[in-house]
């Protein structure tokens, strides 16, 4: 049996900021079941997210994905 290896999740330099995810494309992309990102999301952990025309699909954005999956203190100038 293979073993399976996890390395950091990694976005793509070409990926606008202001490109969107959907809330299934999101959960896909963090290897995350939609079930936690509910929760998440009820709690107010992650990434910001809005709906399409105020009542519509959940989405976020790729910028909202970076700033999630930066470590904390990361880039800073201290």
């Amino acid at each position: 049996m293979s073993e399976l290896k996890m390395g950091p999740i990694q976005i793509p330099d070409d990926w606008d900021d202001n490109g969107i995810l959907l809330f299934e494309e999101f959960c896909t992309f963090i290897h995350t079941p939609q079930r936690t990102v509910r929760d998440w999301k009820q709690r107010c952990i992650g990434p910001r997210w809005w709906k399409f025309n105020g009542n519509g699909r959940l989405y976020t954005t790729v910028g909202e994905l970076r700033r999630f999956l930066t470590p904390i203190g990361a880039g800073s100038d201290r």
